[in-house]
């Protein structure tokens, strides 16, 4: 067996990892004209690695950004970490050839044009598989942006800073087949202070798929949760497996596309067939991932996990001083068969004694418009006090004049219980700069009912997967 296969052993671990922290960069089609991505490539890559250890290949040029340029990958006298690729199709396998007889082990193609085109550009993927496979050369793409580590900050974007800042270290990890859904997923995240671990966008997956980084991310310590998207599957049965054995460490949230079977769309972005998504439901059903229905839901999910801890069963309460999206979560939670916490009668003697008489003690605890940042503060305390309430719905509008802007500290204060409590809040500038402050404080916000619901019904199903167990005991 080809060793440059062998995903699940420490040498293929070492492979994967010069991908997200070479000491060593070719970038093969760099280009000397601003504006073009083989341009981009080597401005972005030399801002975090300054040891003159990149290398741009283009025949036609003697430097590019004051970084020597050499005519071919052959010519550097160095051992290559990562090889980029920026070139079209019907010259990529000369250039794989050329980077594995230099000894090259990792590169990323990001040019497109090859399977996804059709029959005939998916001769030229194969020939580049072909070479790759005899010198033992992992790949990622190709027809993708590649990867984004933020712990060693190194990506292999071709977007400016300017126009794409890229998000804070943090747990989670993204694997994805779109390049676009990548880099929503990155934007999103540094708008809700959301921290990233990786990324990894696999384009057509000729070589390095789904099951490799999943296990790969399995093996991380500092990934927290895995939030895959997939167009189709490269092998399912190994998929499964895959996640049957990394979901007893850490989450995995899937989002499948491409759900009509042998949708045009998906082939002509990805160049794979998508297969039944009824079929695909069924089997993934006990594999140990998560399955959502929509790309807000995979985000809204993985960033609960992130910021929040599991949810230990399905009690939920809700305090409020938003009625009319309060009943709408109310409803949602009843229709997704979790439970409304039902107070105690020491609870509910608690509530009426300490709260003002404006406040509305019924399935949920009803601040009203009325509210301050001190009853917001009570409330949690004693709700916290009932050990069998699991995890608290927050819904808060900043605009009432009564309530103060310290309610963000004593919202984010009551996570000192370890129980999750997740927000819903909305609004213009005022709101907003202090959504942002939950967010910092690590309480996951959401601007809809269902949004909300829906994350904090994520926290619950995570908690019933053996990794949860194993966190809670370490």
């Amino acid at each position: 067996m080809n060793k440059a296969k062998l995903s699940e052993n420490d040498e293929s671990k070492d492979l994967l990892d010069n991908f997200f922290s070479p000491k060593s960069i070719a970038i093969v089609g760099a280009s000397s004209k601003p504006g073009k991505i083989g341009n981009e490539l080597v401005r972005n890559i030399s801002r975090y690695k300054a040891d003159g250890r990149i290398y741009p290949i283009n025949p036609k040029s003697e430097s590019i950004l004051d970084l020597k340029c050499y005519p071919s990958i052959t010519q550097v006298e160095d051992n290559i970490d990562l090889a980029i690729f920026v070139a079209q199709s019907s010259i990529l396998p000369k250039l794989i050839e050329e980077a594995g007889s230099h000894g090259v082990k990792n590169a990323i193609i990001v040019s497109g044009g090859f399977k996804e085109m059709g029959d005939e550009r998916g001769f030229y993927q194969d020939q580049v598989m072909t070479n790759a496979h005899k010198h033992g050369m992992r790949i990622i793409g190709p027809n993708c942006i590649g990867v984004f580590d933020s712990k060693s900050k190194f990506d292999t974007f071709f977007y400016p800073h300017d126009r794409m800042v890229r998000p804070d270290a943090g747990g989670v990890s993204f694997i994805t087949q779109s390049g676009t859904f990548g880099l929503t997923f990155l934007e999103w995240a540094t708008n809700s202070k959301l921290g990233i671990r990786r990324l990894v966008s696999l384009g057509n997956r000729c070589d390095v798929n789904e099951m490799d980084i999943v296990r790969y991310l399995g093996r991380d310590p500092l990934t927290k949760v895995i939030a895959l998207h997939i167009e189709s599957f490269s092998d399912g049965r190994q998929l499964i497996e895959a996640a049957r054995e990394v979901s007893l460490k850490k989450p995995i949230i899937l989002l499948k596309t491409g759900r009509v079977e042998g949708s045009k769309a998906a082939m002509s972005h990805t160049g794979s067939m998508t297969g039944s998504y009824q079929v695909c439901k069924s089997i993934l059903s006990n594999s140990g991932m998560i399955m959502v229905e929509t790309f807000e839901e995979l985000f809204d999910i993985s960033k609960a996990i992130e910021k929040q801890p599991f949810a230990k069963g399905k009690n939920i309460t809700i305090v409020t001083n938003a009625a009319g999206p309060s009943v709408a979560a109310s409803d949602l939670l009843h229709d997704l068969n979790l439970n409304m916490y039902e107070y105690t009668l020491d609870t509910l003697k608690k509530l009426r004694e300490m709260l003002p008489t404006y406040a509305v003690i019924g399935e949920y605890v009803d601040l009203t418009g009325s509210a301050t940042s001190e009853d917001y503060e009570k409330t949690f305390q004693i709700l916290l006090e009932d050990p069998n309430i699991d995890a608290i719905l927050n819904f808060v509008v900043f605009l009432n004049p009564q309530l103060s802007p310290d309610v963000v500290e004593a919202i984010a204060a009551a996570q000192d219980q370890c129980r999750p409590i997740v927000t819903w809040a909305t609004g213009g500038k005022f709101a907003q700069k202090l959504i942002s402050k939950l967010e910092e404080l690590g309480i996951p916000t959401y601007p809809t009912s269902e949004r909300a619901v829906k994350a904090i019904q994520g926290l619950i199903r995570t908690s019933g997967n053996a990794h949860v167990n194993q966190q809670q005991i370490s």
